[in-house]
């Protein structure tokens, strides 16, 4: 338990940042309607199964349109 609170100030940015990335992933996807690959169904799915980091920045290499 102690391992645990010692690495807590570590841990809590970096949760914070994860569900912060997905929220701005979420809303993008939802929000626009085109995409480079894919549709929004399968950008949906990849950002929320795979939400620890990959997700969301595969989604902003490979399917996030530029406008």
């Amino acid at each position: 338990m102690d391992k645990i609170l010692e690495f807590l100030p570590f841990l809590i940015p970096l949760v914070i940042a994860q569900f912060a990335l997905l929220g701005y992933t979420l809303y993008h996807i939802l929000t626009h309607e085109t995409y480079k690959r894919g549709s929004r169904a399968l950008w949906l799915v990849i950002s929320i199964v795979l939400m620890n980091f990959v997700g969301p920045i595969l989604y902003f290499i490979f399917g996030k349109e530029d406008n």
